[in-house]
């Protein structure tokens, strides 16, 4: 056994190892918190000098962290921002958090991991543990980002160790955070395994050890082309309730009483995220370039693409239906953030129907207590402030994001009329005449 694995594993045991986490977003800032709160000294590395002013200030851009959770880790010391390259160095274990976004044309884009890789690989040091969470294609962590830390002169399972272990951050869930997820985790050699597992241990409940780094790169891509499947079949089933003038809601609590063999999924405007819209991407992406074809996920895929273009097609027809001309319409679109309770907007496909009304010539306004502007794409809105007069003034109040602060009483009193892809009226009790659910 090498002295690197075994100092690595002495400062687990003692819990002195220090860690880095690269990347302090959605998911590596509640990360590295739960690590200082569990006594772990971390130093947290991001590119963005005004994240790190902020967080060094005590600020959080994050929802699902608070101001007063960051200002007292980095009180006591617990916690270090830090743009510092050195500070990778100082570290005995590395997690790298950087996000993997699609291209134009869907193709995956590991630039941020490759730059983060060529960065560690100037900055490695002999003893060190070196953990992926990126979500990315099958071999990544292998076929990429080793042989970039090999070109520091450094050997794998002598001098260092590189594990892969996907992230699984819900933001805005208050039941599952990252402590209580159980964690997988597969390294490139049954050391690096080994090691990874010890780690997460200090912090997370239970971790699951899998053979090898490409097991656990695939597992979620499963977890989350699952998810695309199961809402696309739940989209078209939407779709085609609509013509035949069935409830689809209703449809699916009669379908879910079945205790076994099904699984309620639930229609909304469109999926959004960075998870769902790209992971099934890297996968299909990866299928290519080894000859397969991932037929049904495609689909899946180019019909989740498609919805939001439903949803505002199906809008503009209910504001005709009514009497009224689409070009010059109104509408007031309620909630803009990809799901409930968080300020994300990543990939919303609230964005894409109010660009899709608008080039309809429809006028669209927004409101959204998590979303103090839009500045995105084409879109330069500021929200209304919902009142009575205000729903009143619109055609139509479109309900995109079903956050649980909003006054939908008062909406449903005062709107002419709503369309709701939520269900969320109903579900708070809430039915009229001038609610159409999708």
């Amino acid at each position: 056994m090498s002295d690197s694995y075994a100092q690595i594993s002495k400062k687990i045991k003692d819990r002195t190892v220090k860690v880095s986490v690269v990347g302090l977003g959605y998911v590596g800032l509640p990360m590295a918190l739960s690590f200082a709160n569990k006594g772990i000294s971390v130093s947290g590395f991001d590119l963005s000098r005004k994240r790190i002013s902020r967080l060094k200030r005590g600020i959080s851009y994050i929802k699902d962290v608070t101001g007063r959770q960051i200002a007292e880790a980095v009180k006591k010391g617990a916690f270090s921002p830090t743009s510092s390259k050195k500070s990778l160095r100082d570290a005995d274990v590395i997690i790298i958090c950087v996000p993997t976004p699609l291209r134009k044309i869907k193709d995956p884009d590991i630039s941020y991991i490759l730059d983060a890789s060529r960065t560690l690989s100037g900055q490695l040091r002999s003893g060190q543990l070196i953990v992926v969470e990126s979500t990315t294609f099958p071999g990544t962590t292998r076929d990429v980002i080793l042989p970039e830390l090999k070109k520091s002169g450094l050997e794998l399972d002598r001098d260092f160790f590189l594990a892969f272990s996907p992230e699984r951050i819900d933001p805005g869930n208050e039941k599952y955070g990252f402590e209580n997820i159980p964690k997988v985790l597969g390294g490139v050699t049954g050391k690096s395994t080994r090691l990874g597992k010890k780690l997460y241990s200090m912090v997370v409940e239970k971790v699951v050890g899998v053979s090898c780094a490409e097991v656990a790169e695939v597992s979620k891509l499963l977890e989350n082309t699952f998810r695309i499947v199961n809402i696309a079949l739940i989209y078209e089933f939407a779709m085609l309730c609509d013509k035949l003038d069935i409830d689809v809601w209703e449809v699916i609590e009669a379908a879910k009483t079945k205790p076994f063999g099904f699984m309620p999924f639930y229609p909304g405007p469109g999926i959004g995220g960075h998870c769902i819209p790209a992971d099934p991407m890297y996968l299909s992406w990866k299928a290519r370039k080894v000859g397969f074809r991932t037929d049904m996920v495609d689909l899946a895929a180019r019909l989740n693409r498609m919805f939001p273009g439903y949803v505002a097609n199906r809008a503009a027809g209910l504001i005709k239906r009514r009497g009224k001309k689409i070009k010059g319409s109104s509408v007031l679109m309620l909630g803009v953030a990809f799901k409930r309770d968080v300020n994300d907007l990543r990939e919303s496909p609230a964005l894409e129907i109010i660009e899709k009304l608008e080039k309809k010539g429809v006028k669209v306004d927004y409101f959204d207590p998590y979303i103090p502007y839009l500045d995105i794409h084409d879109i330069k809105k500021k929200p209304v402030k919902l009142s009575a007069s205000a729903v009143s003034r619109y055609d139509m109040v479109l309900l995109a994001t079903d956050h649980s602060n909003v006054d939908y009483r008062l909406v449903a009193e005062n709107a002419d009329m709503i369309f709701d892809t939520r269900n969320v009226f109903e579900r708070n009790g809430i039915t009229g005449n001038n609610i159409v659910k999708l």
